[in-house]
Formats: C-alpha cells, sequence, structure tokens
C-alpha cells in the first residue's frame, strides 16, 4: 500500500505531502476543485504518459514521489533484480518521477535511475485504475471473455491452449508453404545441403555448449595476458620477496613474543593460520594458471570454432534456438525433394495430433468457462439487485465456436433486462448510461476481489447513482478495502462517509494566484460533518448536517 505520497507543482498543486494508510481512502471537493490532481499523481507513479501541460504554469517542472509497503515484496523484488534495479528494504518501494518543461524527465526506483518503461511494467505489479470510461470496455467482447477468464482462474488454461494453437498455425503454414514449393533443381539442392554442413560443423549440441565455446574462447583469446597476471600474483604471494616469505619471518618473530608473554599464544597461532590459508590460494591461483596456458594449436582451434560459429549465427539467427529451427527448415526442404507428397503426409498425421490436443484443450477452456459464466451471472444478479434492481436478469452465455481461434474455441457475451418481461439485450444495446454504469461496477467489484494488485483507483465509478443505491456502492467499496488499498474520488456523500480516511480537496484563489489544497479531515469531525453537509446540499443546512451525522454514525 502507498503509505507516502509527496506533489510538487502538478497542476494548481504547489506542494503538499500525504500520510496514507490502509483501507478505504475517499477523495472530494466541489465541481472543478481539483480532485484529478491526485489521480495524475497517482497516474505518474504508474508510468503512464503524461503530458507536459500538468507543470503548473510558471514552474521549471513538477515532481511526485511515494514510499509503497508491500507485507511481501517477494514479486516485486524478484522483478527489480532481473532489470538490475535495487530490492526492497524493509518491503519499502520508493518510487520518484519528475517531468520538466525543458529537459528529460527522470524515473528512480529505490534511488537509481531507470527507464519509464520499467517504471510502467513496475505500475501493474501495484496500482490499477478503474475511472468513468470503464463501461465501454464492457461493448467489447473480448473484453467479456477476458473478464470472465479472469473470474474462472482461467489464465493457465488459456496460455496452454494458446500455445497449442500457436503451434498449430506454424504447421499450417509449413503446410502451405510445401504445397507452394516446386521441386529444388540440383544447384538448389547443393546449397540447401552446404547450408546444413556449415551449421553442422560448428557441432551445436546445445545452448550450455554455445556457451561453454564463448566462454574457452574468451578464456584462450586472453591467456596470455591472464598468465602474466596470475605469474605476477604468485611472485608477490609466494616469490622471494612474496607476502608467504615476509609472514614468515613475523610468525617466527610472533613465537620469540610467546615464549615471553603467553598471552600472545592463539595471536601467534592466528598469524601461522594466515600463513596456511595464503600457501591454499597460491595453489589454486597455480592450478588456474596452469589450465588457462592454452597452446597456440588449441588458441587457434578456438579461433576457428568461433568464427564458424560467429558466421552461422550471422547468417542464421541471433541465437542457438533460431539457427536450430532454421537448419529444420532446411532439413525437411530436402527431405521434401525427395518425396514431397511423403513429407505432405507425414505433416497432416502432426497436424492431426495437434488438433485433437486442441479440440481437447478448447473443450476443457469451454467447460471451465461455461461453469465460470453461471456463477459469475447468479453473483453479479445478486450484487445488481442490491443496487436497484430488484428484478433484472444477467446472464454471461458462453457458445462454442465453429474454428479454432486464438482465444478458443468459444466465446462468451453479457446480456441484461433491467426490468421483468423484457429479453434481456447485449450489453452494447442498453440504452441508459446509469445501468450500464451499474453493471460495470457490479461485475468490477466481484472481480476486485480477485484481483491482487494491492492499490485499486477508482474515478467517480458511482456516477449516475443516488440515494439508497450510493450506500450500497460504499459498502461495496468499503468492503473491498479489506483486502486492497482503495482510492475513490466521489461526489456521494454516502460513499464518502464510508472511508477509513477522507482527504478534502479544495481550490483557493486569488487576485494574482490559483492553487489547490488537499488535507486529511477523516480526524476533524466538523471539518468531516461540514463537507458532507455540502455534498448533500449545504453545510448551513440543519438538515443537511442532522443527514450527516446519520451517514457517519452508520459506518
Amino acid at each position: 500500500m502507498i503509505q507516502f505520497l509527496r506533489i510538487q507543482n502538478l497542476a494548481l498543486m504547489t506542494e503538499t505531502s500525504l500520510d496514507l494508510g490502509p483501507g478505504f481512502t475517499v477523495v472530494t471537493g466541489e465541481t472543478g476543485a481539483g480532485k484529478s490532481v491526485l489521480l495524475g499523481a497517482l497516474s505518474m507513479l504508474a508510468g503512464n504518459r503524461v503530458d507536459k501541460t500538468i507543470i503548473r504554469q510558471g514552474e521549471e517542472g513538477c515532481e511526485v514521489e511515494a514510499a509503497l509497503f508491500f507485507p511481501n515484496s517477494e514479486k516485486v523484488d524478484t522483478f527489480l533484480e532481473d532489470n538490475g534495479l535495487p530490492p526492497c528494504e524493509e518491503n519499502v518501494l520508493l518510487l520518484r518521477r519528475s517531468i520538466s518543461r525543458t529537459k528529460m524527465g527522470k524515473v528512480f526506483i529505490n534511488g537509481k535511475l531507470c527507464t519509464l518503461s520499467l517504471f510502467s511494467m513496475l505500475g501493474k505489479f501495484w496500482i490499477d485504475f478503474h475511472g468513468p470510461g470503464e463501461p465501454q470496455k464492457l461493448f467489447d467482447w473480448q473484453n467479456q471473455l477476458e473478464l470472465l477468464d479472469s473470474y474462472a482462474g482461467a489464465a493457465m488454461d488459456v496460455a496452454v491452449y494458446q500455445e497449442l494453437y500457436s503451434e498449430w498455425k506454424s504447421l499450417l503454414r509449413q503446410k502451405e508453404e510445401i504445397q507452394n514449393k516446386s521441386q529444388l533443381s540440383d544447384n538448389e539442392l547443393e546449397y540447401y545441403q552446404s547450408q546444413m554442413e556449415q551449421i553442422d560443423v560448428v557441432d551445436i549440441i546445445s545452448e550450455a555448449a554455445i556457451e561453454a565455446l564463448e566462454s574457452d574462447f574468451s578464456v584462450a583469446n586472453q591467456a596470455a595476458e591472464t598468465a602474466q597476471l596470475l605469474q605476477q600474483l604468485e611472485e608477490g604471494l609466494n616469490g622471494d620477496d612474496g607476502m608467504i616469505s615476509k609472514l614468515g619471518k613475523l610468525v617466527m618473530t610472533a613465537r620469540q613474543i610467546s615464549e615471553i608473554d603467553k598471552r600472545t599464544v592463539e595471536l601467534t597461532e592466528r598469524l601461522n593460520q594466515v600463513i596456511i590459508e595464503l600457501d591454499d590460494i597460491n595453489a589454486e591461483f597455480f592450478l588456474i594458471r596452469r589450465k588457462s596456458d592454452f597452446n597456440e594449436v588449441e588458441a587457434a582451434a578456438f579461433q576457428d570454432r568461433m568464427n564458424q560459429w560467429l558466421e552461422v549465427k550471422r547468417k542464421f539467427g541471433p541465437t542457438v534456438k533460431h539457427v536450430m529451427e532454421n537448419r529444420e527448415r532446411l532439413s525437411l526442404r530436402i527431405e521434401m525433394q525427395a518425396d514431397i507428397e511423403g513429407t505432405l503426409a507425414k505433416l497432416e498425421k502432426v497436424i492431426e495430433r495437434n488438433e485433437a490436443e486442441l479440440e481437447k484443450e478448447g473443450a476443457r477452456l469451454r467447460a471451465k468457462r461455461e461453469e465460470a459464466a453461471t456463477n459469475l451471472a447468479r453473483e453479479t444478479a445478486v450484487l445488481l439487485e442490491l443496487l436497484g434492481f430488484k428484478k433484472a436478469r444477467f446472464d454471461v452465455i458462453v457458445y462454442a465456436e465453429d474454428a479454432f481461434r486464438e482465444h478458443g474455441n468459444s466465446r462468451c457475451e453479457y446480456v441484461f433486462s433491467a426490468n421483468p418481461g423484457q429479453e434481456p439485450l447485449p450489453l452494447n444495446k442498453i440504452v441508459s448510461s446509469g445501468e450500464i454504469a451499474r453493471v460495470m461496477l457490479a461485475l468490477k467489484t466481484i472481480l476486485a476481489k480477485l484481483d491482487d494488485t494491492p492499490v485499486l483507483v477508482f474515478d467517480e465509478v458511482d456516477a449516475n447513482v443516488g440515494g439508497e443505491i450510493g450506500s450500497v456502492v460504499g459498502d461495496r467499496l468499503s468492503e473491498l478495502s479489506g483486502s486492497h488499498q482503495i482510492f475513490c474520488v466521489t461526489h456521494l456523500p454516502q460513499v464518502a462517509a464510508k472511508g477509513n480516511q477522507h482527504f478534502l480537496v479544495d481550490k483557493i484563489q486569488t487576485d494574482n494566484d490559483t492553487r489547490v489544497s488537499i488535507e486529511p479531515i477523516h480526524l476533524d469531525e466538523t471539518g468531516r460533518l461540514g463537507e458532507l453537509a455540502r455534498m448533500l446540499g449545504s453545510r448551513r443546512s440543519k438538515v443537511a448536517q442532522t443527514h450527516a451525522k446519520e451517514l457517519l454514525g452508520a459506518v
């Protein structure tokens, strides 16, 4: 979760520092007060691209920094270490990003400068945004299917299917390639064979074998320099005037002292152990020098084989995998020369086996989707009833497709009817923005429970709802805050009253300046009641004040 946030010169904000806690944080303020400043700061920290117009007028740049705490930072640390970045200290991640009008922007992770792309990739580990445009995503069948697979926990099933699908498409391309090619001429056949021989002469057994070749070549290439340095080291350790000789004299002196003063016996023994250790080190360096002693014939052999590998890599691909894939294509093309029909028959059998596996995995994925569709529809319907739809119908229909697709051989469609007697329609046929917003809210609330992203940001997700429904929205978001840190920008007092923390955004204007402030009011009962009363209609209204107290008292 975000523990600390500092914002400087962002939009109308001059500077503020916020101490944040777990649970449900609400952000309120007058329309146009600048609540988007906080969202902009979080968006910057998530690694999203931003325009320089966000810099406060009259300032050279803006900056945002935060401290995030993870109960277990192992996943984040793995990402950081894989990308050469410092790991978290005591599970705390430090982020800082600055934007300049005239210079390149800078991003820092745990104090180390890095690229914006890495910063953005890290953002996916800890924050997710749910904004006003989210309902439009529900109109796209691919997003609907993605939501269903997320609910079903089918990520592994989809990955297995897609790997088979990719292999199947590759086989089909090979088949088409074979069918479209004619017999090779003698010159073409000779050329293909020479290409294979050029690869085979390198004797590529595995990635590890090539890595060993490159390592041996590097050692052999610098053998003379290494031997000279090792010899210098050996002379420094064991030469006539080396450390071992000098320490030997010191040990003799120490022994004379220990005969006089028994307190130095142990110290003398420790000094003697240093000599023994140096002897061992010297012996191991000597063995390394022996093994590094390449003769001219061996060095030339390494050079020749390395040159062969570099030429093969240049012509057939940057990695062993690419080279061997190209060799396989050459081999297949030569085999085709002898028997194109036989080659096609073999390939057909491979394709048939692949399609059988694809059908099996597709059926498994479809069954998982169908089970999840029933459960998701039922859970969504219950939540929609709480959101004011007493007789609504919501269904997720999964149906088989007539061909293999990248997403599987099944897809889904979400249908909804707000009133009894009306047939459920696809979501893109729903006219009411309020209805679609509540359907999206119900789905997001359900799916967020499955999301392990620790920070969730809801930007006016309660738009187009109000009254008692607003209270239900607040309850659902509050419930989510048990497992996530929730930020919600809201205009509904029923939602704002549910927050563990409440921040008020205020726009301050003078004749010459305009600035925005963000202040915590959750510890100021009078201030919070006043803000809730304003959201209910008027700070001066006794009825609004009474209602505000009731809202806070009901939490």
